[in-house]
């Protein structure tokens, strides 16, 4: 039996990669249900990222992995207008998924939460997953051909 019932994790899944697979696998694995928050175009900009696919194609390419990669488990793919989206206005919400990389923002969500009076989220720490170089794997790294979506080095 999981864990929690729903929980919240979020990205940009511009380029999916192993350690996105690691993410996902690790918010499944702890609850029943998923929100997923991708990240919008507008967001994306504004934090300084280049995208290679907008967040339709993003949005496409996050569904048929998510249902390839862990069929029969319940997710629901949400916009990301700002840091939290959906995760700090859904009282359900128990559990905030986050990688090594941005787990301050579990205390920033429940500061934020907090002020909603709402309680507050666990936070669920995903180690990082590292290429064969013993760096993250990132997308930047993959759009540089540095290494393959698996960490790999090219």
């Amino acid at each position: 039996m999981a864990k929690f019932r729903l929980v919240a994790m979020g990205g940009t899944f511009d380029i999916i990669h192993k350690g996105h697979l690691t993410l996902l696998e690790g918010a499944f694995s702890v609850s029943s249900k998923v929100i997923i928050g991708l990240t919008s175009d507008e967001l994306a900009a504004k934090k300084g990222k280049n995208l290679n696919h907008n967040y339709s194609q993003r949005f496409d390419t996050l569904k048929q992995t998510v249902e390839k990669k862990f069929p029969n488990h319940d997710f629901v793919i949400s916009k990301l207008d700002n840091d939290f989206g959906p995760a700090v206005l859904e009282a359900d919400v128990q559990a905030l998924v986050v990688s090594g990389e941005t787990e301050s923002q579990g205390d920033a969500l429940n500061k934020l939460r907090a002020q909603k009076n709402l309680s507050p989220v666990e936070i669920v720490i995903i180690p990082m997953v590292l290429a064969k170089d013993g760096t993250r794997i990132s997308t930047t790294r993959i759009r540089n051909s540095e290494i393959d979506s698996q960490g790999n080095l090219l």
